[in-house]
């Protein structure tokens, strides 16, 4: 019976430690013209606010060469954009001109967390505090 509950336990434990992260998940690409729109879920699993967030997105062809790219504030980083509080969500809206129309439209989106910053000042090191699936 200890034995159970000390697994259980554990179980309860490391099941927690993999929600308290934040969470991204890359949409599809959707083209419109000469532009790449790239959809952003963000699910703040932490205990505190994310006061920021940067990211960069490359747009890949089907041989991982790079068609676009672009770097942008996802959570807060300006005035107008706010900090997202634990346990909410938010979208962001990559969007990547072309100054010609895109060769292929069979492109696949690869997004990083680059800086992360919880309202206390802390950095977090997305690699371990961060989730990033693609759809």
């Amino acid at each position: 019976m200890i034995m159970s509950l000390k697994i259980s336990s554990l179980f309860l434990l490391c099941s927690f430690a993999v929600q308290a992260q934040l969470a991204v998940t890359v949409l599809p690409v959707k083209f419109t013209g000469q532009k790449a729109d790239v959809l952003l879920v963000m699910t703040n699993n932490l205990a505190d606010s994310v006061a920021s967030a940067r990211a960069v997105c490359f747009l890949l062809d089907d041989q991982g060469k790079m068609a676009g790219q672009t770097t942008k504030w996802v959570i807060g980083g300006t005035k107008d954009r706010p900090s997202l509080p634990p346990k909410c969500g938010a979208t962001f809206n990559f969007v990547i001109t072309s100054p010609h129309p895109w060769a292929t439209t069979n492109l696949t989106a690869k997004v990083s967390l680059i800086r992360v910053v919880l309202d206390n000042g802390k950095l977090l090191d997305p690699a371990k505090d961060a989730r990033i699936d693609s759809q």
